[in-house]
C-alpha cells in the first residue's frame, strides 16, 4: 500500500490543533481558567480527530487525542527514576516542626536565621515521575522504592493534568518531574457510588482508588476515573533549574504544570507552623484530601549543603495532620447479607460528626474482626474514617461498657432467609448456603445490571427492589422478559422512564460475551478475569464445558478461579437461568477467532512500535495471536520480535539495547502470509 501523500496545509493544521488544544487543557485542569467554551474545545478536538483519522501519520506522542489509545497492557515494566524519590519524616506538632528547624540550623553551621521555607498541601495521592524529551511526554512511573518504580505512561496520558507537550518554546532537552496523582472527593464518591450499585468492593478512600486507577492495564479505566495531579518539583534537568524552590514552582507553571493550591513562603518555622495549623483546621474546606503540609527549606544550595539520609532529605519534612477522633455508643449490631451469601456484621451507633460529616454505621467486616476488637451493644467506642472517608471503630472504652453486655454471635441461621449459614475452614467469611436467598437474588441482579457487566441504564437498586416485590422477575434472566406493562405499575414510571429502560434492557442484549460472563457473578472472576476467559472461552458453551485443567491452563487463571466457574456451571439453577438469558436473545458467544496451534508463531512474543501501513495495530495483534503468538506492551530479554513501522518510539531502542530482533513491515507479512 503507497503512502497517502499528506498536503502541507494539513499539516500545519494539525500542529495548529494540537498546540490550541493542549494550551487550552493547560487553561482548565492547570489554572482552573478556561478561555473557551466546551462546546468549542469539542469542535477543535472534533477536528483534529478527523485529520488523524485520515492520516494516521500525522499521530504524534503529544496529541490530546492520544489520551487514551493503546490496548490494554500484559503488566508493568521497571523504570529507573533519574533522581532519586525520597520519602519525607515527619512532624506530628509545632514542637517537632520547630525541632526539625534546629537541625536544619546545625546542618548550616549554626545559621538557622538565613532560612526560609515553603509550604505546601500534602495531597494524598500517589507519587509519580514524568519524564519529558525535547518538551513531550514520553514516561511515567510509580514512586516505586524511590529508585525503580513501574511504567504507567498509558496510564498517566488519561490524566487532563498531565501536559503531553510543555509550554516553552525551548524546552530542556531532558526533563524529569515529580508531582502526586489524585483522585478529587466528588470523583471518588461517584465511583464508590457505581462500584456499590455493581455490587463490587468500594475503594477505603481517595488514595487507594487513585492508586487502583492507575495500576489498571487497560488505560481507558484510568481515563473514565477522573483523576488529576499537581507537581511540586525537578528531579532531573539537563537545563538550568532555578536557585529557590518558590521559583521552581513558578517555573514549573509556566511550563504548564498544574501546582498544588495556597503554596506559601515564610520567612520563620514559627509562621510555618500556624500555617501547618491553620490548615489542620480548615482541610475539611478543600474539594480534595489532604493529609499534611510539606514543608521545604527554599534555597536549593541550602538543600544541596544539608543533603539527605539514605531514606529521607534533610531539608523538608512532612508535618502530618493527626486522625479525627470521636466517641460514641454502638446501639445495635446488624447482619447484612450480600450477593455471594457473606454474612457482614455492621454496627449501628449514635449518630456522631467525624471527619467532616455525620456517621451512624460502621462495618466490622467478619465474625473474627468483632471478637478481636470485642464489641459489643451498649459499648462506647472510638470512631474515626479510614484514610479519613470509611467510618471504622478503632477500639471499645471498656470502662464505660455496660453491665451484662453480652458477646458479639454470628446467628446459625440467614438473618434473610432463615437458612444455614456456613464458615468454610480457612476463610473468614460466614455465608448462606442458600442460592435463592432473596438478598442474594437482590445482589446478583444490582451486580447484573450494573455499569461494569451488562450497564442496564435506569435499572437501579430501586427498581428492582420493586420488581422483585411485585412479583415480576426473580433473577437476571427475567430481566428481559419484564414488560412495558410491568413498568407502568411501579410508583414514578412514565411513559418516557418506561420507553428508556425498556430500550437499556434490549440494547444489553447485545453485550460483548465477556460483560456477561461477569455479570453471571461467579465467585472470583472479576472484570478483567471475565476477558481473560472470554478471550480463550469465546461462548457459553465453551466455558461452561472447560474443565479445571483447561481453565488453570490460561495465564492468569489459579486454581481457585478454576473451581469456582466449573463450580457455578455444575449448578443446574444457574444453568437454568443461562438457558433463560439464550432463550430471551442475550449474545451467548464472541465471534470466536481461530488460533492455528502449532503455526507459524506459536510460543513468539511481539512488541509493536511505530505506525504501519498495511493495517492497524490492532489488525496486527489479531494476525499474531490467530498464529499462535502473544502481543505484548514492553520488550524485555523475552520478546521475540519488535515489528517496527514508521517513526517507532524508544521500544525501538529498548529493542537494540537487549539485542532483539526488530522486523520490519515486509517481513512480518513473509513470516505471518499476511497482506498476500
Amino acid at each position: 500500500m503507497s503512502k497517502k501523500v499528506i498536503p502541507a496545509s494539513v499539516k500545519a493544521e494539525a500542529r495548529k490543533l494540537r498546540e490550541e488544544l493542549n494550551y487550552h487543557t493547560y487553561r482548565y485542569y492547570s489554572l482552573d481558567d478556561p478561555v473557551i467554551s466546551d462546546a468549542e474545545y469539542d469542535e477543535l478536538y472534533r477536528k483534529l480527530l478527523d485529520i488523524e483519522e485520515e492520516y494516521p501519520l500525522l499521530v504524534t506522542a503529544d496529541s490530546p487525542t492520544r489520551r487514551v489509545g493503546p490496548p490494554p497492557a500484559e503488566g508493568f515494566t521497571p523504570v529507573r527514576h533519574r533522581g532519586r524519590m525520597l520519602s519525607l519524616d515527619n512532624a506530628f506538632n509545632a514542637d517537632e516542626l520547630k525541632a526539625f528547624a534546629e537541625r536544619v540550623g546545625r546542618g548550616l553551621g549554626g545559621r538557622s536565621s538565613s532560612v526560609e521555607y515553603v509550604c505546601e498541601l500534602k495531597m494524598d495521592g500517589v507519587a509519580v515521575a514524568l519524564t519529558y524529551e525535547d518538551g513531550v511526554f514520553t514516561k511515567g512511573a510509580t514512586r516505586g522504592d524511590g529508585e525503580v518504580g513501574e511504567d504507567i505512561t498509558p496510564n498517566l496520558r488519561t490524566v487532563p493534568a498531565v501536559p503531553l507537550k510543555l509550554l516553552s518554546d525551548k524546552p530542556p532537552t531532558l526533563i524529569e518531574v515529580i508531582g502526586e496523582v489524585f483522585m478529587p472527593e466528588a470523583s471518588f464518591q461517584n465511583l464508590n457510588k457505581e462500584r456499590l450499585e455493581k455490587g463490587e468492593p468500594v475503594f477505603a478512600n481517595p488514595r487507594n482508588a487513585a492508586a487502583g486507577s492507575l495500576r489498571q492495564l487497560n488505560p481507558a479505566v484510568t481515563a473514565s476515573r477522573s483523576l488529576s495531579m499537581v507537581t511540586f518539583g525537578v528531579a532531573f534537568s539537563t537545563g538550568e533549574i532555578p536557585q529557590h524552590h518558590s521559583e521552581e514552582l513558578d517555573y514549573l507553571r509556566e511550563l504548564g504544570f498544574r501546582l498544588g493550591e495556597h503554596n506559601a513562603g515564610y520567612p520563620t518555622i514559627e509562621e510555618a507552623a500556624d500555617y501547618c495549623l491553620t490548615w489542620q483546621e480548615k482541610r475539611r474546606e478543600l474539594e480534595y484530601e489532604i493529609d499534611g503540609v510539606v514543608v521545604k527549606v527554599d534555597s536549593r544550595v541550602q538543600q544541596a549543603a544539608l543533603g539527605a539520609t539514605s531514606k529521607s532529605p534533610r531539608w523538608a519534612i512532612a508535618f502530618k495532620f493527626p486522625p479525627e477522633e470521636k466517641t460514641t455508643r454502638v446501639e445495635r449490631i446488624l447482619v447484612s447479607v450480600g450477593r455471594t451469601g457473606v454474612l457482614t456484621p455492621v454496627a449501628v451507633m449514635e449518630p456522631v460528626f467525624v471527619g467532616g460529616s455525620t456517621v451512624t454505621h460502621a462495618t466490622l467486616h467478619n465474625e473474627d474482626e468483632v471478637k478481636r476488637k470485642d464489641v459489643r451493644v451498649g459499648d462506647t467506642v472510638i470512631v474515626r474514617k479510614a484514610g479519613d472517608v470509611i467510618p471504622e471503630i478503632v477500639k471499645v472504652v471498656t470502662d464505660k461498657r455496660p453491665r451484662g453486655a453480652s458477646h458479639f454471635e454470628m446467628p446459625a441461621r440467614c438473618p434473610v432467609c432463615n437458612s444455614k449459614v456456613e464458615r468454610e475452614e480457612g476463610e473468614a467469611a460466614t455465608r448462606c448456603v442458600n442460592i435463592a436467598c432473596p438478598a442474594q437474588t437482590f445482589g446478583r441482579i444490582a451486580h447484573f445490571a450494573g455499569r461494569g457487566a451488562m450497564d442496564i441504564d435506569g435499572l437501579g437498586e430501586v427498581t428492582i427492589s420493586l420488581l422483585l416485590e411485585k412479583g415480576f422477575i426473580a433473577d437476571v434472566g427475567d430481566i428481559f422478559f419484564v414488560t412495558r406493562e410491568h413498568l407502568n405499575q411501579l410508583p414514578g414510571f412514565k411513559d418516557k422512564s418506561v420507553e428508556n429502560l425498556m430500550n437499556a434492557i434490549d440494547a444489553a442484549r447485545d453485550r460483548p460475551f465477556w460483560r456477561l460472563l461477569y455479570g453471571l457473578g461467579i465467585r472470583h472472576v472479576g472484570a478483567h478475569m471475565a476477558q481473560v476467559l472470554a478471550k480463550e472461552f469465546p461462548s457459553v458453551d465453551a466455558i461452561s464445558s472447560a474443565s479445571e485443567e483447561q481453565l488453570i491452563a490460561v495465564e492468569g487463571v489459579g486454581p481457585s478461579i478454576a473451581e469456582s466457574v466449573t463450580f457455578f456451571f455444575d449448578q443446574q439453577e444457574n444453568l437454568s437461568v443461562v438457558e433463560k438469558l439464550r432463550k430471551a436473545g442475550v449474545r451467548m458467544a464472541d465471534e470466536a477467532r481461530v488460533i492455528r496451534r502449532g503455526g507459524p508463531l506459536e510460543k513468539k512474543t511481539f512488541v509493536l512500535t511505530g505506525a504501519l501501513e498495511g493495517f492497524t495495530r490492532e489488525e496486527a495483534s489479531e494476525i499474531i495471536e490467530e498464529l499462535g503468538g502473544r502481543v505484548t506492551s514492553s520488550v524485555s530479554k523475552k520478546t521475540d520480535y519488535v515489528l517496527a513501522g514508521e517513526e517507532p518510539g524508544s521500544k525501538l531502542d529498548k529493542a537494540r539495547e537487549l539485542g532483539v530482533q526488530v522486523i520490519d513491515e515486509a517481513e512480518f507479512k513473509r513470516i505471518t502470509g499476511a497482506g498476500t
